[in-house]
């Protein structure tokens, strides 16, 4: 049974030792690191690739609602590498925020061993699953390449499910897919269809029908696309001919300015 990888953030030394000293007392866990403020949590959790992040929500400067959020705004390559939450803190009227903003669970000082074991068992239940989902998808993946080695023909087609039936969606009339979970929508002059398997093999099966990934949840068709603008912050987004603006990610910036200097060139 793999360990489950736990950072901790909280700006009392003494509630960070106590949490130190009863994780030591769990199976199954590898504590990478504690830290002292949400900043420092934030930069060391590219580093230290914790599983679950056990953070306190009262701390000066960033809290642990800040922190959530700057992760949610992050932009993952991965999305396994996302850790899952854990909120401890004195104070559980936040019981109810701190749920709402998605975390595995809420932990109130002081903290007690079996309620800890308890919140460390969902999370090796959450990573499992979602190790299970991982697996799956790779399993789609492999099954949709058998079916095109056996239907060659069908390379410039999908076939998706449309009600209670198969039908056929050309390639060349689909406008942008977005990732949705284990399926990607496709979306196709004003309407949108779910087709199962991850957006990174999709995206990869249609490049040689100029599709292109600007984000790690989007992708386009480049014949669709009609503007390239700077956003605030120092971002980039796209219009498409369809009138709908999309979102570029850092890493898929250069893929745009490919487009543009082939159009330009």
């Amino acid at each position: 049974m793999r360990a489950v990888r736990v950072l901790i953030c909280d700006d009392e030394p003494l509630a960070l030792d106590r949490l130190h000293d009863l994780l030591a007392q769990c199976s199954s866990v590898e504590l990478v690191g504690a830290v002292t403020g949400g900043q420092e949590a934030l930069d060391r959790i590219g580093a230290l690739a914790p599983d679950l992040l056990m953070i306190d929500i009262e701390m000066p400067r960033l809290d642990g609602f800040d922190v959530v959020e700057t992760l949610l705004r992050r932009d993952w390559p991965d999305p396994d590498a996302v850790p899952l939450i854990c909120f401890v803190t004195a104070y559980p009227q936040f019981a109810t925020e701190a749920f709402e903003s998605g975390a595995l669970d809420f932990l109130s000082k002081p903290v007690r061993l079996a309620r800890l074991e308890k919140t460390i068992d969902r999370a090796r239940r959450a990573l499992e699953q979602r190790e299970a989902l991982r697996r799956l998808g790779e399993l789609s993946e492999q099954l949709e390449a058998l079916r095109r080695s056996r239907h060659p023909e069908d390379q410039g087609s999908l076939w998706i499910h449309r009600g209670g039936e198969m039908v056929r969606l050309d390639v060349g009339s689909l406008d942008w897919l977005e990732a949705e979970g284990e399926y990607v929508r496709l979306h196709s002059g004003g309407r949108s269809y779910l087709f199962r398997g991850s957006i990174s093999a999709l995206t990869e099966r249609l490049a040689p029908s100029g599709f292109v990934r600007i984000h790690r949840s989007v992708a386009i068709n480049r014949e669709r696309l009609a503007a390239v603008r700077r956003a605030r912050g120092g971002g980039m987004k796209v219009n498409l001919t369809t009138g709908v603006e999309l979102p570029v990610g850092r890493k898929f910036r250069d893929h745009i300015e490919a487009i543009v200097n082939r159009r330009t060139g």
